[in-house]
């Protein structure tokens, strides 16, 4: 890959590579050492049940104590005896209202499939004072290949000045929002879980997934007398040639620029009933569609997410909402014929309540509304997957139910044998810019409604 921008472009082959096998070779030691063997994952960690952290006895829904967790390197609380390895499969039966006119991947129908999406083994856990990560690699099962996936990786302190008590830390991961401690930005909001086999939109925020996996970054964090948490730092793309030797295509590259900054800001409050978050984010990065060509995209993302939750004995409610502004300079693409303006917008809205009974049972409505200025080579017409006036609007909804027998004080075989089974329906009144032939090809946004039958599993 050429290099571009200096030390402001991508990292180059050897820095990148330097770097990786600073991150994974310091994890992987830590892991082989005496002091790792004697410690699992986080749950064996604290000596607590799942249900100290999490909303529903299996994650990821962070209660706040969990986010505290996570906030503090993974070491809060009394270390106990524990093995820092566990395993992840998830996977399931989907369906959608009408057939695919051809399989979604290989070795798949037009409709009506069961499948191993994944299973990811982690190193999860304090690696030791202060210092503690998740590094995830994982098996595709759909299209069978094996790469990195979420990387986090921190260093945090707690301490005081004067009567003010700070908790601050650095960290370094692969997926921006993936460092988040609310479950309202992309890489933790909900659907936490969704099927690989089902159509979906033309178009998210550059911030909802697109860079994940290709980029490496770090941020600085602190969290003020438990009220105000500010964060704030910067990423830059992997070249192909790493890429390759963590087992991403470099394909699917998004070529960065240079450097991207990201921020956060949030102001939280809780009672030992309620609790409350507003948040502000934002990210700008530089895109080089044709590496060959100096000329860039550029992408700006903000976004305000806010977060309720409400625990009374067995009952727990949480509310999430997170809004997504993008204000895309597309020079790049203008100038080769890949979009029709040279300025391009999108906002994702997303709002999803669950009610949950003792841990155990969960049912969550959600509601999604993504749109954005129409552009007819952005948004191209193409069955199934296009749009035929060029507009990315889609709007729907879920409804979601879960069961989740362990994970509790007195479940079977704590920690290590966690079951989540659930039941998920999305449905489209508008899909990519029209809810009656949308693509040009006679299909129907109700054509794409899926429903989602998903065990997951993690021990």
């Amino acid at each position: 890959m050429v290099v571009n921008g200096g030390m402001w472009g991508s990292i180059g082959r050897s820095q990148a590579k330097c770097l990786l096998q600073c991150v994974i070779g310091s994890v992987t030691a830590l892991a082989l050492s005496d002091q790792a063997l004697a410690l699992p994952s986080y749950a064996q960690q604290s000596g607590l049940p799942c249900t100290r952290c999490h909303t529903l006895a299996f994650g990821p829904g962070l209660t706040a104590y969990g986010r505290q967790f996570k906030l503090n390197a993974y070491d809060l609380g009394n270390t106990q005896s524990f093995v820092p390895i566990s395993a992840m499969v998830l996977g399931g039966f989907s369906r959608s209202s009408s057939r695919q006119p051809a399989p979604p991947a290989d070795n798949f129908y037009t409709n009506n499939n069961f499948s191993l999406d994944q299973a990811s083994l982690f190193y999860a856990g304090r690696i030791t004072n202060h210092l503690g990560a998740l590094v995830q690699v994982t098996y595709n099962g759909i299209d069978r290949t094996v790469s990195w996936d979420n990387l986090d990786v921190r260093y945090a302190r707690a301490f005081s000045i004067g009567n003010t008590g700070i908790v601050a830390g650095i960290e370094v991961n692969n997926n921006p929002t993936v460092q988040d401690l609310w479950n309202t930005t992309p890489a933790w909001g909900f659907p936490y879980v969704s099927s690989p086999l089902v159509p979906g939109p033309a178009a998210a925020p550059l911030i909802a997934g697109g860079l994940a996996q290709t980029v490496l970054g770090s941020t600085a964090y602190v969290l003020i007398n438990d009220l105000v948490y500010l964060e704030a730092g910067g990423y830059r793309g992997l070249s192909d040639h790493t890429l390759k030797h963590v087992g991403v295509n470099p394909l699917s590259s998004p070529h960065m620029d240079g450097l991207s900054p990201y921020w956060r800001a949030t102001l939280q409050f809780s009672n030992p009933i309620n609790y409350y978050s507003i948040g502000l984010l934002g990210m700008t990065s530089k895109l080089q569609p044709d590496t060959s060509v100096p000329m860039t995209d550029r992408y700006r993302d903000i976004g305000i997410d806010g977060v309720y939750q409400y625990t009374a004995g067995v009952h727990h409610v949480t509310a999430n909402a997170a809004w997504i502004h993008e204000q895309r300079d597309l020079e790049a693409s203008f100038a080769s014929g890949a979009s029709d303006a040279s300025s391009n917008s999108l906002n994702s809205l997303l709002i999803n309540v669950d009610y949950i009974y003792n841990q155990t049972w969960s049912s969550t409505v959600a509601w999604f509304d993504t749109r954005g200025t129409s552009n007819q080579l952005l948004y191209a017409s193409a069955e199934l997957s296009g749009s035929a006036n060029g507009s990315p609007d889609t709007r729907g909804y879920t409804l979601q139910f879960e069961y989740v027998p362990f994970g509790k004080e007195n479940s079977i075989a704590r920690p290590w044998l966690n079951v989540r089974l659930g039941l998920q329906y999305t449905g489209y009144l508008r899909f990519n810019g029209g809810s009656s032939d949308y693509d040009g090809f006679g299909r129907s946004a109700q054509n794409n409604n899926s429903l989602y039958a998903f065990y997951w599993l993690a021990f």
